[in-house]
């Protein structure tokens, strides 16, 4: 199948989704992640809006495949929140909507941060995304929720694969559930991407490898272990090239997608390059500078 690699791309203005295509195709990638809306609020526009239908004709002509293609979740879910029900209320309604419309665009996988118990408690906040998931998730949906590897930055959750099993474990409908594999996240969360297979051995063990639906590809501005989750770009951070190559290349994980989520450099999305040499396999220590001429 060869490399599945892309970046988070906008949707706005006229051209929609059929936009969000066409930077992907921008950077020579094969898939791409996007929100159905702004990550930070509930403004939603229909799906009719969106031009779906036409964003698939494109990527069809040009080899990017639905199947591969990323969904995130906005921001403001939180399902772990036990300190205000009404946070919880919206998060539950919201992501259900959003199952609704991932399913209605066509996407597979909906990435989801799994929340944060705001000082409630790890146990409480745990127990508060399954029940959660077990309102939200239905027999007939067609995508699976891709729970995300979280750096443990303030009370988040989801920052080991004990949490996250325990959350696989008691959901009644684990079948819809995945992993999402960030690598600045488990970097700052404390795991070492230098020993990516000890990683994916745990994850087997825990909860089976054929979960990981989506790999998020960041270097990490902080140290192993900081909690941070300030995301650099790639090879220039201190996770380092190398290691990251060795993600995006991995045979366990040749089947998944890729995607970056590096910063702009200058307002300038460094995507293409960043893509372009993680496909030959050979660091461009003169990345920034090429991104900022």
């Amino acid at each position: 199948m060869g490399l599945i690699i892309g970046s988070h791309v906008g949707m706005s203005g006229k051209q929609m989704l059929v936009g969000s295509v066409k930077e992907a195709l921008s950077y020579k990638a094969n898939t791409f992640m996007f929100y159905t809306g702004a990550p930070q609020n509930t403004r939603r526009k229909p799906i009719s809006e969106l031009r779906v239908d036409e964003a698939k004709a494109l990527m069809q002509e040009n080899g990017i495949d639905m199947d591969h293609v990323v969904v995130h979740a906005p921001y403001i879910i939180n399902l772990g929140n036990t300190i205000k029900p009404e946070t919880y209320a919206l998060a539950v309604d919201f992501l259900a909507q959003e199952i609704e419309r991932v399913d209605e665009i066509g996407a597979k996988t909906l990435v989801l941060h799994p929340g944060a118990h705001v000082k409630g408690g790890i146990e409480a906040g745990l127990d508060s995304i399954v029940k959660g998931l077990n309102t939200v998730l239905k027999e007939d949906q067609g995508c699976t929720i891709a729970l995300e590897t979280m750096a443990g930055k303030g009370t988040e959750l989801g920052t080991d694969f004990d949490q996250l099993k325990y959350i696989i474990d008691h959901v009644a409908l684990s079948d819809k559930l995945g992993l999402c594999l960030d690598t600045c996240h488990l970097n700052d969360a404390g795991y070492d991407i230098n020993d990516f297979d000890s990683i994916l051995d745990e994850v087997d063990a825990k909860v089976g490898l054929g979960r990981v639906k989506v790999i998020h590809v960041n270097d990490s501005k902080n140290p192993r272990g900081a909690h941070k989750d300030r995301h650099e770009n790639i090879g220039y951070g201190t996770i380092g090239f190398e290691a990251l190559n060795n993600v995006v290349h991995h045979p366990r994980l040749e089947n998944v997608p890729k995607i970056l989520e590096t910063p702009y450099i200058e307002d300038v999305a460094p995507y293409g390059e960043e893509i372009d040499m993680l496909r030959k396999q050979v660091f461009n220590p003169h990345l920034k500078e090429k991104i900022i001429k």
